[in-house]
Order: structure tokens, then sequence, then C-alpha cells
């Protein structure tokens, strides 16, 4: 598996990957940042090398994590691998990766799609393995209040105000192609909600 992480103006994208599967991604404000977020999430028996320069998948891959960064709608081809995650962590990581930009879901509301309790899945989503492109971000609090964030509240408050497409009403989304359903809002509810029209 490579480690590869890239600068897009003052952000570094990162990417631990084996074409065609990706064992995490990563931004931050530096490149050992980067790297080490990669490292925290890379299944310890899977040998890795970190490379100077991105293979042609691991360099779509970074493109896509800058632009979700950078709040664009984009689609993915490649695999997210989570086989060696526990079973909730992937349903949570599913649910997440469900909501569609413009919106947010509540912790409470991804806890009562997968099981467990919000505080379960606000622990499965500090160690988000997959950041942004399992959009972690966009989960908040009851109240549509910000929660938390491994990055930091100004920096979500910054990435879901890219995100805003002028929904109004909120909608039930399927997740995982089953019979399971998520509630999600609006972001322009929590922009409001912290001030930030």
């Amino acid at each position: 598996m490579g480690l590869y992480a890239k600068k897009f103006g003052a952000v570094w994208a990162g990417v631990a990957c084996d074409e065609p599967r990706v064992f995490g991604t990563s931004f931050a404000d530096s490149q050992e940042e980067a790297l080490k977020c990669l490292l925290a999430g890379v299944p310890f028996n899977v040998p890795f090398q970190i490379f100077p320069e991105p293979s042609k998948f691991a360099e779509s891959v970074l493109l896509t994590v800058k632009n979700i960064f950078d709040g664009k709608d984009i689609s993915y081809s490649f695999q997210l691998a989570m086989e060696h995650l526990s079973v909730y962590t992937r349903r949570v990581l599913e649910a997440t990766a469900s909501i569609p930009i413009g919106y947010v879901a509540s912790y409470g509301a991804v806890a009562e799609t997968v099981g467990g309790s919000p505080r379960a899945v606000g622990n499965v989503m500090a160690a988000n393995p997959f950041a942004p492109i399992v959009p972690c971000h966009r989960v908040v609090g009851a109240g549509f209040t910000l929660g938390g964030y491994g990055g930091g509240l100004a920096l979500k408050r910054e990435m879901l105000s890219r995100e805003r497409r002028g929904f109004v009403d909120s909608k039930l989304i399927s997740v995982g192609g089953s019979a399971r359903k998520l509630q999600v809002f609006p972001v322009e509810r929590v922009l409001q909600k912290i001030g930030k029209t």
C-alpha cells in the first residue's frame, strides 16, 4: 500500500491506497499532519510505503479530497476498504457517506438509523479514516449545533458554508440500498443557528 500527500493551495490532501482500494484519506495544514492522520487509520498488519509522488490512481483520489474540501459536488468510483473495521463502524460510515452535499444529519438521527447512541456515532466520526470522502463534517449536534470536529469547529463551519445549495426542505434518504432511512436537513439550518448566513 502506498501513502501519498499533495499540496493544493494551503491544504495538504492525503491518501493511503492500493489501487483500486482506498484505506484512508485526510486533509491538513501540513504534509506531516496529513500523513499522521493516514497512519492512524491504516490497518496495523498491512505493509505500506510513503511515496514522494502520487500514482495516477492516488492523484485522482487526492483531487476528490480537495474537491470535497472546496464544497464541490463529486462522485467517485474507487472502493473504500472497510473490512478491517467493526460492523458498527462500517454501518455508521455507510450512513454518513449517504448524506448528500447541501444537507446535514444529527448524531442522534444517524444513531436511530444504524443503532447505538449519539455518543457512539460521535466516537466513530472522531476516528473517521476517510475524511472528507465520508463527510463527517455533515454530522451535527442536536438542535443544529456544530457538535465536534477533529479539524476544529471553524473549519467545520467553513466547509458547511461552502456546501450550501439553497435547499429548504428536509428529506429521508435511503442508507445502503436498504429499507433504512436517514433524515437529513438543509445545511442552511445549521448556518442560521450559528449565525453564518
